[in-house]
Order: C-alpha cells, then structure tokens, then sequence
C-alpha cells in the first residue's frame, strides 16, 4: 500500500482519543484509540506523548512501520484548547513531533460541529460534562466563547446542572427554597434517604464527587413530573443553550439566514423533551431561519472532514469518509 501523502485526523477529549490515517481520497487506511487528553493535568509533553502512542498504534494499521512519516496534513481537535493561545502551544508541540509541515489544532467542539454539516457553515452548542460552542464558515472565521467555567462567564453542562440540583434540593430540605421532588429523588439515586444524607457522603468521600454527574439525568426524570424547581433549570439551559447559538450566529453573520445550529453532547444527544422544545421554541424566536440538528456522528469524523477541508479535496472523497462512519 502506498502510504505517501497521507492525512492525519485526531478527536482527543477529557475521556477518550480516536485517530484516524486518512488517504486524501477519503479512505480510513488505520485507527486507533487511546486515553483521555488533559494537557491540564499531566502537562502538554505528556498528553501530547500520549498522543503518539495511539498515532503509532493508527498508522501500523495502516500498514506503515516504524516512526510514522511526514503527514501531507494533520487535523487534531483537542479537549483544552479552549483559548487561541491554548491552540497555538499545542500547534507547538505537534510540530516539534516532525509529522507534518501542515497542522491545525482546534478546539475539540469544531470536530462535533464539522461531523454534522455537509460543508463548514454553521454553529454547534454542545452539552456534556460542560458546554462550549462554535461557529465557522467556509472562508475561514470562526466564532467561539473561551467556556472554561463561570469566570467565562458559562453556565450548565452535566456538571453545573448536577450542582444547582443539588443547591435547591438541599435549600428545599432545610426550608431556605421552594419544595422540590429534587430533596428526595437525588438520596434516593445513590440509596440515601435525606439530602442531608447525601450532603454528608459527598463532603466525606464516601461518594465521590465526580459521580455528581450520575444526577444530571435524575434532575430530568424530575422536571418530567412538571417539578418547577427542576423545569425552571431545564428552561434555563435552554436559555443558555440559544443565546450561545445566538450571539455565534450573529458574529458569523448567519443569524439572518438558514443555517444549521448543530447540537450535540450527551445531555442534548438525549433529546429530553422539555429542554428540546424550549430551545426550540427560543431559538425559532430569535434566529426564525436556524436549521436545528442533532449530532450523533463520532466526532474523529468531523476532524477527518476538517483534515479534507484544508488539502481541498472534493465532495467525493468527504462522502467516502462518512460512508465509513455510517453518516450519509
């Protein structure tokens, strides 16, 4: 197999890293799969050698051997690199690898919104663990927030929903908030019979705290109950969710015209109703001409059809690469 001229997609997030060997044609030659990518944690040497190690596994089964070659281009859309700088240093630490005289790190929300347009115009809100999002077009802006917590000025995500659960369940116990069936159903998912409880198990260790997560989907079980307290934190992520979309859309210049608001992420993936017909409804108020989707495709995808976007390759081959991921 002749492997010259090949192109090197990478999808590295906070859990997991998937990398794709592509041919400029669009075929997948190799992939692997790997660790998480938190250059916060273990220092971007690290997490960028952790990165080799799965790129090496990807182009082995291509076929290659040994050191993998210079890349044509490489594509890595990265869980951190949430500033312009970020980027950069992380462009940095790539280059000094010598895989390609072309890189391109973005943050790793462009791969979720690149996996769900047939061509780079649009804007992605996505809502996992936190929330970011991005816009871009296709002679090159972008449009972004920096989405690394409240001194951004963000609000939401799985984390900030299990918290404010938490915070009004708690007030609702004690008597400082409205009553909720939040006081009850949040104990009760971890066996626990008072928030009190639960307050205590947390602060102690006894649960760790990053199983807060597990209550994000508890938090819609209850707002389906048409629990005011819950519905009032579904509704305001959907604020959140529309005037991210919003003002991205206005930055682009797209909010006047059709154009996608792709969403994505595992708590708007699960679609739950009330969330979703209020961001509906919000965002048909504000940009009537938006196209809402949903995002599904693995986002090693989209850093695929980004690594295709820069050497120009044409609808052919962006369509034999998502015929391998099962988007048509």
């Amino acid at each position: 197999m002749n492997l010259n001229g090949t192109l090197l997609a990478i999808d590295a997030g906070n859990s997991k890293t998937d990398v794709a060997v592509l041919s400029k044609g669009g075929a997948v030659l190799g992939a692997a799969r790997g660790g998480g990518f938190q250059p916060p944690v273990v220092g971007v040497e690290t997490a960028v050698d952790g990165l080799a190690e799965i790129i090496g596994r990807a182009w082995e089964q291509a076929g290659g051997a040994g050191i993998p070659p210079v890349f044509a281009h490489v594509t890595a859309c990265l869980a951190n690199a949430d500033l312009p700088v970020e980027e950069a240093n992380l462009e940095q630490a790539l280059y000094a690898r010598n895989l390609s005289r072309s890189v391109r790190v973005h943050n790793d929300t462009f791969a979720i919104l690149r996996a769900g347009l047939d061509e780079p115009r649009g804007v992605a809100v996505v809502c996992g663990a936190g929330i970011n999002c991005v816009g871009m077009t296709p002679d090159g802006r972008t449009a972004r927030f920096p989405a690394i917590g409240k001194i951004s000025g963000d609000w939401g995500g799985g984390g900030g929903l299990a918290d404010e659960a938490l915070w009004c369940a708690a007030r609702a116990e004690d008597g400082r908030g409205l009553p909720t069936a939040l006081a009850d159903a949040l104990p009760a998912h971890f066996g626990l019979e008072s928030m009190y409880a639960l307050i205590e198990s947390l602060h102690l260790g006894r649960i760790p705290l990053e199983r807060r997560h597990e209550l994000t989907p508890v938090l819609f079980a209850v707002a389906a109950g048409e629990d005011p307290v819950a519905l009032s934190l579904v509704h305001r992520l959907a604020e959140e969710v529309v005037a991210m979309a919003y003002v991205a859309l206005r930055r682009l210049g797209l909010h006047h015209e059709e154009a996608p608001v792709m969403l994505g992420g595992s708590v708007l993936a699960a679609r739950h109703p009330q969330l979703e017909e209020q961001i509906l409804e919000l965002l048909a108020a504000r940009a009537p001409k938006a196209v809402v989707g949903f995002v599904t495709a693995p986002p090693v995808l989209g850093a695929g059809l980004l690594a295709l976007d820069a050497e120009g390759a044409g609808p052919e081959a962006k369509t034999r690469l998502r015929e391998h991921y099962g988007v048509v």
